[in-house]
């Protein structure tokens, strides 16, 4: 039986749990580049008429 199932958390979460170690354990310059990477920005448009009208964020991105 895999360790990720043994211990009762999904792949995914284990997969997160991995990808967070490694961030972690980065040199501050590379460390900040990954975290930028590590954000989503989620866009949604409506349809009307076959055309799409404006895209929007769902939660819109922090400026730094």
């Amino acid at each position: 039986m895999s360790t990720w199932k043994s211990a009762g958390i999904t792949y995914l979460q284990y997969a997160n749990i991995c990808a967070r170690a490694v961030r972690n354990s980065l040199k501050d310059d590379v460390r900040a580049a990954a975290l930028r990477r590590n954000q989503n920005n989620l866009k949604f448009a409506k349809w009307e008429n076959g055309a799409q009208k404006e895209q929007q964020f769902v939660n819109p991105p922090k400026s730094n």
